[in-house]
């Protein structure tokens, strides 16, 4: 199949129409397209931390000068041909994922980078390396309740093109799993899987869209040493099929370093070596007067003597530097800058074309629906928060129930049905607040990754979450009201039941909308739960059962505004108390006697005919702190 530029031949089996469809599969902004293979160029690649500006708050201060920027890279030259696995070792601090990073255009926020990177003689960007490539972090973020085929299918719907049919997709997931030896654990939850199983899956989710350039950050971290040659064979059998394999490796075995192709070898962010990994590399440090001894991993060898160990600083930096510019000036140091150079001459303009392309292969409504399927497969398969909710709803009703169990309606019932109304909607917001900061805040660094990736959209994710949690949130403030209600005995009429209902589930919103919110705008969840009492506390003060709405100080009259607290309590004490008479007085304090539901509304500085504008508050806020929380969501995730 022809797309302007590389041919693409694809790993699976699909008709002629499905792969008609696949012709704008890749294409992105800078013109690199998918193909046979990938020759990744990369040419005078600096990365620099920038430094800190100095003080000017303070005048004595003793930092006048900017402090220098860091170099991470420092002028890195080198080639990643199709059909080889090119790995890169290093010392702790080489600047190996550094690296890595740069040429995948991942993880470069705060960093200045400088150089070239061509694919295939043509420049490329963030959207047109992505089109054509694979990335496999060192991190591995699973919904662990999926199983291998839930997790595939899901990668598929979302990033594969937009018009393959779904027994295409099926297909490819099938094959992927076979190819990578998941078949006996297609059904298994990923929590359940090994270490190795799961790096596996790693690389499955990437092979899915079949790309032709893969990178890998440290594959083999945290493996033993038979699972760590098992994913580097199986990355030597992805770059045998035409791929090109870039990885970063951590302290390989002699064993999995007699089967790289080509090495890299990084010291203090310069290159100290790369071409042939066997012989060659050995040969080239034996000629600088440092030979690996004999029975000794050569990986080891090469990196004690690129490493600079503290106390040593000094010399080990001198070795380092000599090593380095030996290699540069060396004859296979001056063939590879010449042939990217080659690279870099016959290399086009680049045009950026990234606002004009998106990253999203999955259409709105495509991504909607496999982010609502996946949301649904996990809260089916993980039923018991659900049931945890629920069942704290039933007995924290069954206690508060038998605590305020048919109240009289006498002055003391008066103050006990408020206190059991003010209470229920406590308990609504701590323990809805609560429960989406703990979820939604674990969600969102696996958010992140496949938002960045290019899977789906912030407004996709956001809105399949509302629909698939609203159910639970839902049911559980419906079933704690009722119980609670008919056991209180609060007013009798059905219809103020249900308006009561009413006006919980909207609070329930708010309180949700206030979770998310504070969940987007928190960097993890220690934080979010940290800051949501301080947040709450303050509006239950000015709810009007502790503090006189009439009462409120000026200059804090702003808080009671926009309190869910003032709205919802009035509306329920409207509720419960409008056309109420007769109540009953006690002879102990005549003069105190509040008579009639009026009365005890206007003590509390409530209005009846406020009842509307509460409802209509109590909405405007749900919605509002909704897309407050959607905008800090947007604003978090945005691309630097």
């Amino acid at each position: 199949m022809e797309n302007g530029g590389l041919q693409v031949e694809g790993q699976y089996k699909v008709s002629q129409k499905d792969k008609d469809l696949e012709s704008s599969w890749g294409g992105g902004g800078g013109g690199v397209e998918k193909g046979e293979g990938i020759l990744l160029s990369w040419s005078n690649l600096t990365v620099k931390v920038p430094g800190k500006k100095p003080s000017l708050c303070c005048p004595g201060s003793s930092r006048k000068e900017p402090e220098p920027a860091k170099k991470l890279l420092d002028q890195v030259t080198g080639q990643a041909r199709p059909g080889e696995l090119l790995a890169i070792l290093g010392a702790s601090g080489a600047g190996k994922s550094t690296l890595l990073n740069t040429l995948a255009f991942r993880n470069l926020v705060g960093l200045e980078v400088e150089g070239k990177r061509l694919a295939n003689k043509k420049a490329v960007s963030t959207t047109s390396l992505t089109a054509v490539s694979g990335y496999v972090q060192q991190e591995e973020l699973f919904i662990s309740v999926l199983s291998v085929t839930e997790h595939l299918t899901f990668q598929s719907l979302v990033r594969m093109p937009k018009g393959l049919r779904r027994s295409a997709r099926r297909e490819r997931v099938e094959e992927v799993i076979k190819e990578l030896g998941l078949a006996s654990s297609a059904d298994t939850m990923i929590g359940d899987l090994s270490g190795g199983e799961k790096r596996r899956l790693s690389v499955a989710s990437e092979l899915l869209t079949d790309p032709k350039l893969l990178f890998c950050d440290e594959p083999t971290s945290g493996l033993d040493s038979h699972m760590a040659a098992s994913v580097v064979d199986l990355l030597l059998g992805l770059a045998a099929q035409g791929r090109t394999v870039v990885c970063t490796i951590h302290q390989p075995s002699s064993q999995v370093f007699a089967t790289f192709d080509r090495l890299l070898l990084l010291a203090e962010g310069r290159t100290a070596y790369i071409g042939a990994a066997r012989g060659t590399s050995k040969d080239f440090f034996a000629s600088q007067g440092f030979p690996c001894p004999q029975d000794f991993n050569p990986a080891d060898h090469l990196i004690s003597l690129l490493a600079v160990e503290p106390g040593n600083e000094a010399e080990d930096r001198a070795r380092v530097s000599l090593l380095c510019d030996a290699f540069d000036d060396s004859e296979l140091g001056k063939e590879v800058r010449a042939a990217v150079q080659n690279e870099n001459e016959e290399a086009g303009e680049f045009k950026d074309d990234n606002d004009k392309v998106s990253p999203y292969l999955a259409t709105w409504p495509q991504q909607l629906g496999a982010l609502a399927w996946r949301n649904w497969k996990t809260s089916l398969k993980n039923p018991l928060a659900a049931r945890a909710k629920i069942g704290q709803a039933v007995v924290l009703a069954l206690i508060l129930g038998v605590v305020y169990l048919q109240q009289d309606m006498d002055q003391k019932g008066i103050q006990n049905i408020n206190g059991a109304l003010f209470v229920l909607l406590t308990n609504i917001s701590f323990g809805n607040i609560f429960a989406v900061v703990n979820i939604f805040c674990s969600e969102l660094p696996i958010f992140k990754r496949e938002h960045y990736g290019g899977m789906y959209r912030v407004d996709t994710y956001f809105i399949a979450k509302q629909l698939v949690d609203l159910p639970l949130y839902l049911v559980e403030p419906v079933i704690l009201t009722s119980i609670l209600y008919w056991m209180v005995g609060l007013n009798p009429d059905v219809l103020r039941f249900f308006v009561a209902c009413g006006i919980i589930l909207l609070v329930t919103q708010v309180v949700l909308s206030v979770g998310y919110f504070l969940s987007c705008l928190s960097p993890n969840v220690d934080v979010a739960l940290a800051i949501a009492p301080v947040v709450i506390i303050p509006f239950m003060l000015f709810g009007g059962f502790f503090l006189n709405s009439d009462s409120v100080p000026v200059w804090l009259s702003w808080l009671k505004w926009v309190s869910w607290f003032i709205y919802s309590y009035e509306a329920l004490l409207v509720n419960q108390w409008s056309g109420v008479e007769g109540i009953a007085c006690t002879p102990e304090a005549p003069n105190a006697c509040l008579s009639s539901g009026e009365e005890v509304l206007q003590r509390l500085s409530f209005k009846e005919e406020n009842l509307v504008r509460d409802v209509c508050v109590l909405l405007l806020l749900a919605v509002a702190i909704r897309l407050m929380a959607f905008l800090a969501l947007v604003f978090r995730t945005r691309r630097k």
